[in-house]
């Protein structure tokens, strides 16, 4: 490990980049809309950064995995997204709609890094035994960012102008390139494989993913949960209108929910082996699930507790999401694994953002319903099973 380095850095690291990463999907619709004045157009953007994270992730995460320095790789990919926002901003209105959202798409691919990409690079940093409490702090990094990073959007957008929203999320963004640059190397120790070609790299991490029972289970899990996620999303401006009073209200059940998240991730970090964590992804599931059941009442005390409960689903089971990962994914394969693992989920949100919009205006308790018996399902996705002990 580089003098100096340490898990502290790794994490200031990785919470300014997901941070920057949390920030940039308001900031652009915000941007799009003032720029452009059309609400398609600035959805479009959105939709076109978000999408092409489900093509990016494979590949970016099978290029890391032949990396020795993974990290300047890392680097190069949050430095070229950073530069991805700064084009988009400069493209609105003086580019046709279709040339900037083009480059949302190109700006996407590199999506995956700020997420998974980074996360698969913690074995780096903490190895062995410091590992499950650090990818708990880790995990926490996505909490703090999802809710530090739309709060700061409304509000520089809201003093400085949504242009400058946009900047200050690229800023973010390419603050975490040198620490990512500055990432530990490959052990002379770690296993070596001859490179293959980056198809065949893509075919084997797939065949990993659904060949190990316990991570084809979390991965599912968690995928289905991220569609019933999608689809309370498409449900919260409905909410905020129709139960706490204003369509703008129901961003603050983000906030609540953000905020138990952490606090039961920081449970867990200080905890980090009490319940194996093939276990917490399915309990996890079920939690979220009652949590949109309660939603679905349509009560405003109700509401906000639905909020609370639900982080404290969201934020265990991507902790242990993790933890199954580090687990069971191969060393030459594990960027791969991780990175397509967020693909799946960020493609899995969208699916249910669309399923439920049109769902939530004819019935709002009914896409609640809905969404909930999505998430109960994902717990019981695949039959149990003794975790693996291969690593």
């Amino acid at each position: 490990m580089p003098k100096g380095y340490s898990v502290r850095s790794y994490l200031a690291g990785a919470t300014a980049a997901r941070a920057g990463d949390e920030m940039s999907g308001p900031a652009l619709l915000l941007a799009g809309l003032a720029v452009t004045g059309s609400a398609t157009g600035a959805s479009s953007l959105l939709a076109g950064i978000t999408v092409a994270a489900a093509v990016g992730g494979p590949v970016l995460g099978a290029l890391l995995d032949r990396a020795v320095r993974p990290g300047r790789l890392l680097a190069c990919a949050l430095a070229l997204y950073a530069a991805g926002l700064a084009a988009i901003l400069a493209g609105l209105g003086r580019l046709p709609t279709a040339w900037t959202v083009l480059l949302a798409v190109l700006t996407g691919l590199l999506g995956p890094a700020l997420s998974g990409g980074w996360t698969a690079q913690l074995p780096l940093v903490a190895a062995g035994a410091r590992l499950p409490r650090a990818n708990a702090l880790d995990a926490m990094t996505f909490g703090a960012a999802s809710l530090a990073g739309p709060a700061l959007a409304g509000g520089t957008a809201e003093v400085l102008g949504a242009s400058t929203a946009v900047v200050v999320a690229a800023a973010l963004v390419a603050a975490a390139a040198p620490v990512a640059w500055r990432l530990p190397a490959r052990t002379a120790t770690a296993p070596r494989v001859r490179a293959a070609p980056v198809t065949a790299a893509l075919a084997a991490g797939f065949r990993v993913v659904v060949g190990r029972p316990p991570l084809a289970r979390a991965t599912l899990t968690s995928v289905v949960c991220s569609a019933a996620q999608g689809m309370l999303t498409a449900c919260v401006p409905l909410l905020g209108a129709r139960v706490l009073g204003a369509a703008g209200r129901g961003a603050l059940l983000f906030s609540c929910a953000a905020v138990s998240a952490l606090a039961a991730n920081a449970v867990l970090a200080r905890h980090p082996r009490s319940v194996a964590p093939d276990t917490v992804v399915r309990l996890a599931a079920l939690v979220q699930a009652a949590a949109l059941a309660l939603a679905a009442t349509g009560r405003p005390v109700a509401l906000l507790v639905a909020a609370l409960v639900l982080g404290i689903g969201e934020g265990p089971q991507l902790t242990a999401l993790f933890a199954v990962r580090h687990r069971e994914a191969p060393e030459h394969l594990r960027g791969q694994i991780f990175t397509t693992g967020a693909s799946l989920k960020v493609t899995a949100f969208a699916l249910g953002v669309a399923v439920a919009g049109p769902l939530a205006t004819w019935s709002l308790p009914g896409a609640l319903l809905t969404a909930a018996g999505t998430a109960a399902g994902a717990a019981f996705v695949g039959s149990p099973g003794r975790p693996g002990r291969r690593r």
